[in-house]
Parts: structure tokens; sequence; C-alpha cells
């Protein structure tokens, strides 16, 4: 089984999303089993014992393995000073044995269904944070990653089952700057889902990043808090 819910922040709702309380549903899983994270994962954050009491948690207490993309809100300093390997398919960060880091621009095969991942995203309170302490410039995309992604699409025909980013194309922005009122700033990773959203077929696709849980249009899920199954 798969299941996908949004940005957890790290310590600040790890233990609340994840529990037997608010997820009832893990009491039938296994490590062959996943829940994926859609960016702003945060407990790869400063390396503290508060982190690594976290991580050890989800990797030995539960009974899923946890699969995450960046968002805005990572140290990725530490997060990309772990080696990179090979997993279903696409290059990821093993961060250990059951909690993997799904990188950029990559295809992969879980369950049967291919999943699209992208993870990044901007941050628009930069200038309230310190560069490598709250803030990473890696946030955004390279010009080298944009490409992969389009290469790995072009590879699988332009088809996957499901899309996992952080942020949004252009169209799914307005829709949601329309219905609550966010307004950030168009930027070139908007353009570029824009762009792969005109093209890609795509059962659903799954973005974080705007705190709120709602569907839109062209089979797109905003999602925060939910636990969606994928069936």
């Amino acid at each position: 089984m798969i299941y996908v819910t949004g940005d957890i922040h790290g310590t600040i709702s790890v233990g609340r999303r994840l529990n037997t309380k608010n997820f009832p549903e893990q009491k039938k899983l296994t490590k062959d089993d996943y829940v994926i994270i859609v960016g702003d994962f945060g407990l790869i954050w400063d390396g503290s014992k508060e982190d690594q009491y976290w991580l050890k948690w989800l990797d030995k207490e539960k009974p899923f393995t946890t699969l995450f993309i960046d968002g805005n809100h990572e140290n990725f300093d530490l997060l990309e000073a772990y080696p990179v390997e090979q997993w279903n398919g696409g290059k990821v960060h093993r961060i250990n044995h059951s909690v993997i880091h799904l990188t950029r621009g990559q295809m992969f095969d879980i369950e049967g269904q291919k999943f699209f991942t992208f993870g990044g995203a901007a941050s628009h309170d930069k200038e309230y944070r310190k560069e490598g302490k709250t803030w990473w410039s890696r946030e955004m995309p390279s010009k080298g990653e944009y490409e992969e992604g389009l290469d790995i699409l072009n590879k699988h025909d332009w088809r996957a089952d499901y899309i996992l980013t952080h942020t949004c194309s252009t169209t799914a922005l307005e829709y949601i700057s329309e219905r609550y009122g966010i307004h950030m700033e168009l930027d070139k990773m908007h353009l570029y889902f824009y762009n792969i959203e005109e093209k890609l077929s795509y059962k659903k696709w799954f973005f974080g990043h705007f705190h709120h849980d709602c569907e839109l249009p062209k089979d797109q899920r905003l999602i925060y808090c939910d636990m969606v199954r994928i069936k």
C-alpha cells in the first residue's frame, strides 16, 4: 500500500502526523508499504539528537517505509552529503534503512506504478532566514536537474502514473491564489511544471507547500495534513 501526505516540517509535526491515533491505517502496514511526504520533510535539518531520534523512530518504530521529496525547507548541505544510490529505477539518498529521499527529475517504479518526482521550491520568507543555517539556495533546481527531468520523461514517452512535486504549475498556482488568497510570485519552477502539465499523461499529481488540502482541476491534489491512499 502507498499513502501520500504533505509537509511535516521535521520535529514540528512528524510525531503527531504519523502516530497511530491520527494514522491508524499503519497498523496493517509493513516495511514493504510506503508513506510518501511531498516536501518539507525537515528531519535532515541540523544533525541534532532530536532529528536523529525521529529518524530512528521512523526506521525502528514505524511499520512502513518513509519516502520523501525535498521541499524548500531542507538543509541541502546535509541532505546532499548522503551518497547517491539507485533504488527502484531512480536516484535516491538513503537516510537509513527505511527512510529514503527521492531526488529531483527521477522516475520510480513503486508497486508497479510509475512515480515522477521533482522536489524543491522558492522560499518567500528567505529575507528573514540566514543562508547556510535556515535557508539554502539549492532549494531551487539547477539547470542540470531541469534537463534531467525532461530527459527522463522523454525516455518514458511522457507517461507516468503519479507526479510528486513540492510546488506546482502556473495554472495550479492561479487556482490556489483565487481560492485561498495566497499570492506568490511566478518563478521558473511554476513554468517548468506548466509545460510538463500540458504534455504529460498521468493519473494524479500531488504537491504540498501551500498548507491546505483540496482537489484541483487536471487531476491535481494539494495535500497537507490529509493522508491519501493510492489505490
